[in-house]
């Protein structure tokens, strides 16, 4: 990840002049955009193309892990630029899934993870595949790359499009969860009403709710005595056991004491860095069923990246490394997903 001064020395110019650029006071020579592909792995084209859709940062709901640089929240938002690009080209050519995400802004996060899985005819079964059932609710969701690690998740709201981009660099229970997160901020927080630190919360709630249901939880785990049980019942509903030790405490199963040995025993076992019988990591079903009909057309990652003028690494990063293969797969619904060709 290069700042101002770094670029500005590997394209051997002023940090002013860079300034300049970027506060669009200058223009760069021609010179100036062959250094910039050089430098920054780049294809040329892409210099000269259309202006591409920026996330805006104050209407983005990001999730990180600390506290965030300017460098990182850049890094995470260009990010959100390529998805665009790619995301607007599949629309031209695909009909995928419309958006069906209710305003939920007047519940509670429980209430509102309660309502929503009544609605999407989910009851209180635990969820299969997070990414999946985004996707078949017409939410876009992409990768992070690694130079975005920090970032655990963002979401927001484009051209009436709901995007969510998941860091693919943690546990894969915390990537769900990550995920169930992101959908409380696109259901919950549309107005921007809420924002900070009572969003984050409120999308915690969500989260808890709608990976673990109350009635659920109550029926498999009604008591609790041992680290063990937590290891063997969070692969029930694919979560980290240390969102279930939290969830159990705040639902009443274990009592305060009970909780913090847990959390001291967790720590101990080294669960809070690597999961106990982890889960296999969730991917994207709508970007394999579009790859595979690209291929089909005799059209592969280079030739998109090539389209969109953009480095077949950052293509392969954003749609979960996914190469195209045979098979069929099915979505949190059980139904397939529509993918019909423009004419």
């Amino acid at each position: 990840m290069l700042n101002k001064k770094d670029f500005a020395e590997k394209i051997e110019v002023a940090t002013h002049t860079a300034v300049r650029w970027e506060n669009n006071q200058t223009e760069p020579t021609l010179e100036n955009i062959t250094a910039f592909a050089r430098v920054l792995k780049y294809p040329r084209q892409f210099f000269f193309g259309a202006d591409i859709d920026t996330a805006d940062s104050a209407i983005t709901s990001f999730r990180s892990q600390t506290a965030m640089s300017a460098a990182i929240r850049d890094a995470a938002l260009a990010a959100g630029s390529l998805g665009f690009l790619i995301s607007d080209w599949i629309d031209s050519k695909f009909d995928l899934p419309a958006i069906n995400l209710p305003d939920l802004h007047l519940y509670e996060p429980e209430a509102a993870a309660t309502a929503l899985r009544q609605e999407w005819g989910l009851g209180e079964r635990p969820i299969s595949n997070m990414i999946q059932l985004l996707e078949s609710k017409g939410v876009r969701v992409f990768a992070l790359a690694e130079n975005t690690a920090k970032v655990n998740a963002y979401s927001l709201w484009r051209k009436d499009k709901a995007y969510v981009f998941l860091n693919t660099f943690k546990s894969a229970e915390s990537s769900r969860f990550d995920a169930a997160h992101e959908l409380a901020h696109l259901i919950l927080h549309q107005d921007g009403q809420v924002s900070g630190r009572p969003a984050e919360d409120q999308a915690n709630r969500f989260a808890s709710e709608f990976l673990m249901p109350k009635a659920d939880v109550l029926g498999v785990l009604p008591r609790i005595a041992y680290l063990e049980q937590l290891i063997r019942a969070k692969t029930r509903w694919k979560v980290s056991v240390a969102a279930l030790n939290y969830r159990l405490h705040h639902l009443g199963i274990t009592t305060e004491w009970k909780y913090r040995d847990l959390c001291i025993e967790i720590s101990k076992r080294g669960y809070n860095k690597g999961e106990p019988q982890e889960i296999e990591r969730e991917t994207s079903i709508v970007w394999r069923k579009v790859l595979n009909a690209l291929w089909a057309e005799h059209t592969t990652h280079l030739d998109i990246a090539e389209l969109l003028a953009i480095p077949e690494t950052e293509l392969s990063t954003l749609v979960f490394g996914i190469l195209p293969s045979a098979g069929r797969n099915a979505t949190e619904t059980g139904q397939s997903l529509s993918l019909v060709t423009s004419a």
